[in-house]
């Protein structure tokens, strides 16, 4: 049985909590009718306007980043280097920017699309590893920024998926050494016990 997360599950002001929840969850996509599926292996949690790490530090509100100021259960997808969409999940209640950065995940459904979005011919550890390639897998770029999670489009179900505690690997976030302390903070959560088989 699944069940697509309902809006109280990402409402809480708890975004490490809600990160490490959201190991095992499935993330799926319906682009031009098409679905695929992916169980959430990695995640990246940021505490909004008090996290030097985060784009909504001291406040900061642009174009760009006006859907983290959304209510939870808010897609916020940006664009890095320019060339690499990374999918944010948004949580806690509007104006409150919290959000957590998908970094990774093991294809589940539709894995024949994700490796023709990928270019890729097999399927390999590295298909859905990294935020650049989760996304671009799964078909998501900047125009789901600010769409809600709790529709059609790119949604978050609860698939039973249990990921016992011993088997995540708690340590800091990638690529912000810009963040001063906060840099070294252990918001990244990774399952690394194997999955029940696709």
């Amino acid at each position: 049985m699944s069940a697509m997360l309902g809006r109280s599950f990402y409402l809480r002001d708890d975004v490490l909590t809600i990160s490490r929840e959201l190991l095992g969850k499935v993330l799926c996509t319906r682009v031009r009718g098409a679905t695929t599926r992916a169980v959430i292996t990695e995640t990246e949690a940021y505490a909004g306007i008090h996290d030097q790490a985060s784009h909504a530090y001291g406040g900061r509100r642009t174009q760009r980043t006006e859907p983290m100021f959304g209510p939870g259960a808010t897609a916020y997808v940006y664009l890095c280097y320019g060339i690499h969409h990374l999918f944010n999940v948004v949580t806690a209640d509007a104006g409150t920017p919290h959000a957590i950065l998908v970094r990774a995940g093991q294809p589940r459904d539709g894995v024949v699309l994700m490796k023709r979005r990928r270019g890729r011919s097999a399927t390999t550890k590295s298909l859905l590893a990294g935020p650049g390639s989760l996304a671009k897998a799964l078909g998501i770029t900047t125009r789901l920024t600010g769409t809600s999670l709790t529709g059609d489009r790119i949604w978050i179900e609860d698939h039973g998926i249990g990921i016992a505690p011993s088997t995540v690997f708690t340590g800091p976030r990638i690529g912000v050494d810009y963040a001063g302390k906060d840099a070294a903070l252990p918001w990244r959560f990774v399952a690394t016990g194997p999955l029940p088989p696709i």
